[in-house]
This record gives structure tokens, C-alpha cells and sequence, in this order.
């Protein structure tokens, strides 16, 4: 690869390192924030559901944006929502500051300083050959960012309390803003394909994806994903408080996670460039669903949760280089940025119900069981959802 795309791929990485590391501290403060401020389990979890929903909603708009102007300036006012969400969470006196901040503002950042726009990025700069490699190592980032960020905000709520924690974090949120510059390159225009054929149009690109079978399916799979792991990543600290166990180990656990996904993402990353990544997909969620049902069954020791976050950890951002690179890989990558946006959605609409239906279920009952089961049957389904994927390119092209 070139410098230039190295210093793309570096700088896309540690974006993701930061924005996702941050997000993924959240569960450490489900408890303080819900006994300090008076609220339920239920309406912190909310405010997560909302962060993700809006993050979906929004992602769309953002990698359209990034598409056509740059990811630059996507990620310059990420940074800004960003770091305002994170203060006005810190001083949050009510339910509504941690919805407007955590969930409204953060949302909307994550849309802008995530997957669907550094990802779009990256694989514009990087070599066909290269590409999945290069999304995994990316994608590690996110995961990187959890196994260094977890620790530290648990030492920054044990230190500071959580309205100083938050405020840390939001300083931290801000070094994206310079790593913006080495991405804000505006993306080519599309040429003519090979015999001629015309430029494709935006409204054309995500027509022809809407008419693609194995785009649905992809994207009916990757909700299973959100749903799965934003549970996890919101409600396992507080789950294993509940048993016994110390809030100490699920600031390890998350740590655990994200370590071994530096491994696992980039291990789906290289494998996706050498086999089928619709089967890799596949057997990825039968995979994750066979670990939460040992997880359940076994006893809950620390042992066997450290066990349970490293095997889960292989296996939670995988999905992301093997997703992106099969709507690339079909589609070409001139709109990856839109049309992966799309697909990450519906993941985010899995999230919004993996975060908000933990808290409810819990607060009715007691117990996450009945998620966790819902969990397992999940995974099963979406890993039946990609095998009929049609995954020859559409342009070989542009791929």
C-alpha cells in the first residue's frame, strides 16, 4: 500500500478507537447514574436505546454526505456533537439531560464519527487486494478503543465520580478533530464502468441495492448483531453485579471483549479476503449464539465470565469487516458509505431494542433471561439469513 493510504488506514483506526471506546463505557455507568439521578434501570437503558436509534437514523445521511463532500467535515461535526453530548451528560440533573446529551447528541455523533464513514474512507484508499484486510485492521480500532477506555473510565468514575468521568471523556472525544484532516480528501466521481455504461447516481445505486435479495438479507443479519451485542456491552456490568460479582470485573470483562475482537476483527478481516464472507458471516452468529448458551448454563464464577468475554470478544466486531466488505464487494465502492449506512440501521434498530428491552425486561422481572434466550435464537436465525447471499459484483470494476 502507499503512504497515503497507510496514513488513511492508521487514522481511520484511531478515529474508531476513540468513538467507539468512549460509546462502549457507557454500561459502566448504568448503576451510578441510575441510583444518583433517581431513575430506573429501564429509562438508562433508554437513553442508550435512543443513541442507537438516532445513530441508525441518522447514518444514512451522514455516509451520503461523506460520499459526496468528504469524510472530513462528516467527522469534524461528529466531534463537536460528540463532546457536547458527553458535557451535558456529565451535568445531567434529571432523565432528560442523559437523553438529550447520551442519547440525542451521541446518537447523532456516532452517525458521523463511525464505521459507515471511516470504513467508506478507508476503502476508497486502500487497494481492492488489500481492502478487507484493511477494514479489519479498522474495525479492530473500535475494539482496541473498548479494551483501553473501559479500564479508564472505571478508574475515572472511581476517582472522579461519573459527572467527572464524563467530562474526561468529552476532552478525549475532541482529539478526533485532527485525524479529520488526513480523511477530508473528497472522494473521486465516479467514471464510466468498463464498455461505456454510464455513471451511476446515488438514487440509482440505492435502488439497485433495494432490488438486491442478498442486500436484504445482509441487512436483516447485521440487526441481529446490534441487537447482541449493545445488550451485552449495556447490561453486563449491571448483570453481574446482580449475581455477586464485583463492578470491578465488568470493567474487566468489557476490556477482555474488546481485546480479543482486536483479534477476531482482524482475523475475519484477512480470512474475508481469502473465503467466502458470506459463509465466515454465518458461521460467525452460530458461533456467538453457542457461546451464550454455555455462558448461561455455566456457573458464574469470575472464571467463567472472563472465559465468556474473551470467547465473546473473538466474535463481536467481526461482523463489521465482512459486512462492509461484502456490500463493497457487490456494489462497488463509490456509495459504500450510503449503502453500508443503510445495512448499519438496521443493526442499530437491533440496538435500540438489545439496550431498551434489557432494562425493560429486567425492571418487569428481575432477570435478563429471557433476552439472553432471545439472544441465542436470534443468532441462530441470521446465520440461515446469509447463506442464500448472491455475492457475485454487480461492477467488477469498482470493486
Amino acid at each position: 500500500m502507499s503512504r497515503k493510504a497507510i496514513l488513511a488506514l492508521v487514522c481511520g483506526a484511531v478515529v474508531l478507537t476513540l468513538a467507539m471506546g468512549i460509546r462502549q463505557t457507557f454500561g459502566l455507568f448504568l448503576s451510578p447514574m441510575s441510583i444518583d439521578l433517581g431513575i430506573g434501570r429501564s429509562s438508562f437503558a433508554l437513553a442508550m436505546a435512543v443513541q442507537n436509534i438516532l445513530w441508525g437514523l441518522a447514518q444514512p445521511f451522514a455516509g451520503a454526505v461523506a460520499d459526496r463532500f468528504g469524510a472530513g467535515r462528516v467527522l469534524a461535526a461528529g466531534t463537536a456533537a460528540y463532546a457536547a453530548g458527553l458535557l451535558m451528560m456529565a451535568g445531567a440533573t434529571d432523565v432528560w439531560g442523559l437523553h438529550l446529551g447520551g442519547g440525542v447528541l451521541v446518537g447523532m455523533a456516532m452517525s458521523c464519527t463511525s464505521f459507515a464513514v471511516v470504513l467508506g474512507a478507508v476503502s476508497r484508499a486502500v487497494p481492492a487486494e488489500k481492502r478487507s484486510m484493511a477494514l479489519g485492521v479498522a474495525s479492530a480500532g473500535g475494539s482496541f478503543g473498548q479494551f483501553i477506555m473501559a479500564p479508564v473510565g472505571q478508574s475515572l468514575i472511581s476517582a472522579q465520580g461519573w459527572p467527572g468521568a464524563l467530562t474526561w471523556m468529552a476532552i478525549i472525544a475532541l482529539v478526533i478533530a485532527p485525524l479529520a484532516v488526513v480523511l477530508a480528501g473528497r472522494p473521486a466521481t465516479q467514471g464510466a464502468a468498463a464498455g461505456g455504461a454510464p455513471t451511476q447516481t446515488l438514487r440509482e445505486a440505492l435502488a439497485e441495492a433495494g432490488s438486491h435479495r442478498g442486500y436484504v438479507y445482509l441487512t436483516l443479519g447485521f440487526f441481529v448483531c446490534g441487537f447482541q451485542v449493545v445488550f451485552v456491552a449495556v447490561h453486563l456490568p449491571a448483570h453481574l453485579t446482580d449475581i455477586g460479582l464485583s463492578a470491578g470485573l465488568g470493567a474487566t470483562s468489557l476490556a477482555l471483549i474488546g481485546f480479543f475482537n482486536i483479534v477476531g476483527t482482524w482475523i475475519c478481516g484477512v480470512l474475508g479476503g481469502r473465503y467466502s464472507k458470506k459463509y465466515l458471516l454465518s458461521g460467525l452468529y452460530v458461533l456467538r449464539s453457542l457461546v451464550v448458551a454455555a455462558f448461561l448454563v455455566a456457573p458464574k464464577t469470575e472464571a467463567t465470565v472472563l472465559a465468556f468475554a474473551a470467547a465473546i470478544g473473538l466474535l463481536w466486531l467481526g461482523t463489521v469487516p465482512l459486512t462492509s466488505g461484502l456490500v463493497a464487494q457487490i456494489f462497488g465502492v463509490r456509495y459504500m458509505s450510503t449503502l453500508f449506512g443503510v445495512v448499519f440501521l438496521s443493526h442499530q434498530v437491533g440496538s435500540f431494542l438489545g439496550a431498551w428491552l434489557g432494562g425493560v425486561v429486567f425492571d418487569a422481572t428481575g432477570s435478563y433471561d429471557s433476552i439472553w434466550l432471545a439472544s441465542i435464537a436470534l443468532g441462530f436465525l441470521a446465520a440461515l439469513l446469509h447463506v442464500p447471499i448472491a455475492d457475485r459484483p454487480l461492477r467488477p470494476a469498482e470493486a
